[in-house]
């Protein structure tokens, strides 16, 4: 009979309980393992051709825009056809960078802190306030960084104030998923580190963060590509600019806000095409970095320096 086991009997012992499955039973889990692998299949495949479908109707929009003018030039007034993204290209660079030179660095601080030494109602509150700014929309962050650094800061709408902004949304997402990875490395790692006489921060530096580094990188690469497309919160800081500009104290140019402004500013079929293009341009940056980030990790991981 399928599915049967049995116990050996031991005389004077009392019976031992003995798992059977019949022919009936078996074809039924078989039947039930059959649809619930079918069923995750289909929604992975469902999750995937959603992706699928969003990034090929941006490519076949946007695709017509692309031209080198359109990487090179300033973009003309709305309604006028040529010109490009070239202003709000470097603008967005210049944000994100800013933002993620703050934002990076106390993110996968406090994540390192949470995971390695968070103990007690402090660490308690972090996590707390790191879940809570999560799920805190960007454009009330927006409206904080616009009340201090843009009214009563600097005193106009700046890029400085638009970093602070997208840093403070990084933070959280960083910080957890920094912990989350952490905790899956195993102790047995740091205990063999520590038993060698290898300080504490040294086990961190040398022994942990190597071993989680693909999944931390992970998380780094979702909190920029978050920021990269958060338009609210530029608006409300950065404003936006039609000319090339290197001043982080003034307004500036942003790949997000240029969509915006062509999407909604100008009835012009033309407009529109241009907003597709920089929002396909917005997703080729973002997919480079990723790719750069992973190819880096890759090269510089153990397997290669053997």
């Amino acid at each position: 009979m399928q599915g049967q086991m049995t116990a050996p009997s031991i005389p004077g012992a009392r019976p031992r309980l003995s798992l059977e499955a019949s022919d009936g039973q078996a074809r039924r889990r078989k039947i039930v393992n059959g649809i619930m692998t079918t069923l995750i299949g289909a929604a992975a495949l469902l999750g995937v051709s959603i992706l699928g479908i969003i990034l090929g109707y941006i490519i076949v929009k946007g695709a017509p825009a692309l031209n080198l003018d359109f990487f090179t030039k300033a973009p003309p007034a709305l309604g006028e056809a040529g010109g490009g993204v070239a202003p709000a290209i470097r603008g967005s660079l210049l944000i994100v960078g800013l933002a993620s030179l703050v934002g990076i660095p106390v993110g996968l601080g406090a994540g390192i802190y949470l995971a390695e030494f968070g103990r007690g109602r402090f660490a308690d509150t972090v996590r707390f306030i790191a879940d809570l700014m999560t799920g805190l929309p960007s454009i009330a962050i927006g409206a904080v960084a616009w009340a201090l650094l843009v009214k009563r800061g600097i005193g106009t709408y700046n890029a400085i104030a638009g970093s602070v902004a997208l840093a403070i949304i990084m933070i959280p997402i960083i910080t957890r998923t920094t912990e989350e990875i952490l905790k899956l490395v195993p102790n047995n790692l740091r205990e063999a580190s520590l038993a060698l006489g290898t300080p504490r921060w040294k086990t961190i530096v040398s022994v942990v963060l190597p071993v989680a580094r693909s999944g931390i990188l992970t998380g780094v690469i979702l909190s920029v590509a978050r920021v990269s497309g958060e338009t609210a919160p530029l608006l409300l800081t950065v404003l936006g600019n039609s000319f090339a500009s290197n001043n982080l104290r003034g307004p500036m140019a942003a790949l997000p806000l240029e969509i915006y402004q062509y999407a909604t500013k100008s009835p012009f079929a033309d407009s529109f095409t241009k907003a597709w293009g920089a929002s396909l341009v917005l997703i080729i940056i973002i997919g480079l970095l990723s790719l750069s980030v992973r190819l880096a990790a890759r090269l510089g991981g153990p397997q290669a320096r053997r």
